[in-house]
């Protein structure tokens, strides 16, 4: 198992957000699969300790045992409190839930100051790394490998696929160097490789009509079904907020070819840089025409909730 070195920071942020005694905490730790025995160090400098060693030891899962420690912390916000009244007068406690969302900021951006990301379940990748996804498991023989009825029932498999499809390729065996899916020529290449099996005709980088005084190509035509995919990957906060603004334009040009009639817009965006996804999928999804043309729009955002 290749682990992963956990920073003095991050450790030391993780034990600010743990409260409890020596017991409760070493059984928390013990729990998470952090290696014994507890350092026998005062409360304030034990658990940021304990952790470092998780860091450091090459048989643990540092991001699994983090992600358990913190889970809690995270995923069970405090109850609001209500005012209380003595002796007539209402006492106004401090807001427990301010004080945890507060608690919480600075935790999660120490933790991606430091290239970790927290996703509800306990569950700590490093930044750049695929997006934990939910699949529903295979419940029997007859479902598995099943071909899909429809094309769209097909493309939207393959395209909620593509950060599962990235494991065995970023995680390869030892000695053989992993891929990296860091452009968007990365994502199309990939794919590409996972239409091909079920589609004949994928013509890559097909020219489209000049629109606004430029051309353009696009990523995959699909003549026999008069659609075209066009990707995109979020590279960063900036880039995220001018995708939507690419697509309008790229909508535009594939408008006007005769053989696109329907456009399936894929968003990968595996450190959530896009705030809204959902807005982002309402704006620009639907039925495009006018006397030049029409296409009708899809639009998949993979690595956020859409």
């Amino acid at each position: 198992m290749s682990n992963v070195r956990l920073p003095v920071a991050v450790c030391a942020a993780v034990a600010e957000v743990l409260n409890g005694s020596h017991d409760s905490l070493n059984a928390l730790f013990e729990a998470a699969g952090a290696p014994g025995p507890p350092p026998d160090l005062a409360h304030h400098s034990k658990w940021k300790t304990w952790l470092q060693k998780v860091g450091n030891d090459p048989k643990v899962n540092s991001l699994e045992v983090l992600g358990n420690l913190i889970e809690e912390f995270m995923d069970l916000p405090p109850l609001p409190n209500n005012n209380s009244v003595v002796n007539g007068f209402a006492i106004i406690p401090s807001d427990p839930v301010e004080e945890y969302n507060a608690r919480k900021e600075r935790l999660v951006d120490i933790l991606e100051e430091h290239g970790f990301r927290y996703f509800r379940g306990g569950r700590v990748i490093q930044i750049g790394q695929p997006e934990p996804i939910d699949i529903e498991p295979i419940r029997n023989e007859k479902e598995e490998g099943k071909k899909p009825s429809a094309l769209d029932e097909l493309l939207r498999i393959i395209i909620r696929g593509i950060p599962r499809a990235m494991q065995p390729l970023i995680h390869r065996r030892k000695g053989l160097q992993s891929l990296s899916f860091a452009s968007e020529y990365d994502i199309q290449d990939l794919l590409h490789a996972l239409l091909r099996p079920w589609i004949s005709d994928i013509r890559p980088e097909e020219f489209c009509p000049s629109y606004a005084g430029s051309n353009t190509r696009m990523d995959f035509l699909l003549p026999t079904h008069n659609l075209v995919i066009e990707t995109k990957r979020v590279r960063d906060k900036s880039h995220a907020s001018k995708v939507g603004d690419e697509l309008i334009i790229d909508i535009e040009h594939y408008r006007k070819h005769q053989s696109s009639e329907h456009l399936w817009c894929v968003i990968y965006d595996p450190e959530l840089f896009i705030s809204n996804p959902k807005g982002m999928i309402n704006d620009l999804e639907g039925m495009r025409s006018t006397p030049e043309g029409y296409i009708n729009v899809k639009v998949i955002v993979v690595g956020a909730s859409a």
